[in-house]
């Protein structure tokens, strides 16, 4: 069985119920609205964030969901959705998940409708149920969202990235998305009790450690596999690079800095700064550090009773580092 199928099984049923009432909470009048919406659930991914949520409420409510767990699963998944479509456009990306994107086939115009359409669905299905606390936890990581992304772009001008900004980056960027799903989890089945700020804490980590197992697949798998260079040609300044610039000598630095400003869209320059940065030890220290992400979060697991629901969610911990792709 499939790792993902596996930390799936014990919230099966709570999936799939989930996926109707997530169509339904997408569902509009207007028929290009429905047509398109329609092809967004059609092409889902993993739905590792929906995931998050049932299975922290389960673990913390003895096994229990309810209404407002269906309903948190819901709004994150409107509002990370509406941001994905609106991201495509900013980056004038015609595919996702191997698929054409919404403004590849219905233009830009619609595409940025679409994204505001599903954010104030994503706002009206917690007003509309009074679930404040619920919408405050979403409206937070989407601002998180949107100040890590300028904070990235700002700071990919200069290239002057410490290791420090670099973590607030990546907390902001993809770390505060999990761990909303984690603390709107807890948020439905406890509200107002200590485990929303210690599951947001817990998704915090995974967020860190996931983006980190990115930053490696630039380099290519388990340190053979193809390098890709992505991140490189596009200025992304990633943990492996920032940790050799902080090392190198003063040459070595402004050889590496000009590489990433100038020659990006170098092939050959690439590849050498991939290997560079692959012998200064980039790599073995950007893994080290998602390992100390990894073991925190599940040392805040530890105190919780066993159950299926926090094997799930470990399994989930130990994949984040461990996926091939």
């Amino acid at each position: 069985m499939k790792i993902t199928e596996q930390i799936k099984q014990p919230i099966a049923y709570e999936m799939e119920l989930f996926e109707q009432k997530f169509q339904l909470a997408m569902s509009s009048k207007v028929a290009l609205l429905n047509r398109i919406t329609h092809y967004i659930v059609n092409r889902k991914g993993k739905q590792m964030r929906p995931m998050f949520v049932f299975l922290v409420a389960k673990m913390l409510n003895d096994g229990e969901v309810i209404d407002r767990t269906y309903r948190g699963a819901s709004v994150i998944e409107l509002i990370h959705t509406a941001t994905l479509v609106h991201d495509d456009v900013v980056d004038d990306s015609n595919r996702r998940r191997g698929f054409f994107s919404i403004n590849a086939l219905w233009k830009n115009k619609i595409a940025v409708l679409i994204g505001d359409y599903l954010l104030s669905k994503g706002l009206l299905l917690s007003i509309d149920n009074n679930d404040f606390d619920l919408l405050k936890i979403i409206s937070v990581a989407v601002r998180e969202m949107s100040e890590g992304e300028l904070l990235q772009i700002e700071k990919a001008r200069q290239l002057d990235i410490t290791e420090d900004v670099y973590y607030e980056i990546i907390r902001q960027k993809t770390a505060t998305l999990i761990a909303a799903c984690c603390s709107l989890g807890a948020a439905s089945v406890k509200p107002d009790s200590i485990e929303v700020s210690r599951m947001r804490k817990f998704g915090e980590l995974i967020g860190m450690a996931f983006q980190i197992k990115d930053d490696l697949f630039d380099y290519g798998e388990a340190k053979i596999g193809k390098p890709t260079g992505i991140d490189i040609k596009e200025q992304k300044m990633t943990l492996p690079l920032i940790y050799v610039l902080n090392n190198a000598s003063k040459k070595e630095k402004s050889w590496l800095i000009n590489s990433v400003k100038k020659h990006n869209k170098d092939k050959k320059r690439v590849k050498e700064v991939i290997a560079f940065v692959i012998e200064r030890g980039g790599l073995d220290y950007a893994e080290a550090k998602m390992k100390v992400f990894q073991k925190e979060a599940l040392e805040l697991l530890k105190d919780y009773p066993e159950s299926e629901y926090k094997s799930s969610l470990t399994l989930m911990v130990n994949y984040v580092i461990d996926r091939k792709k």
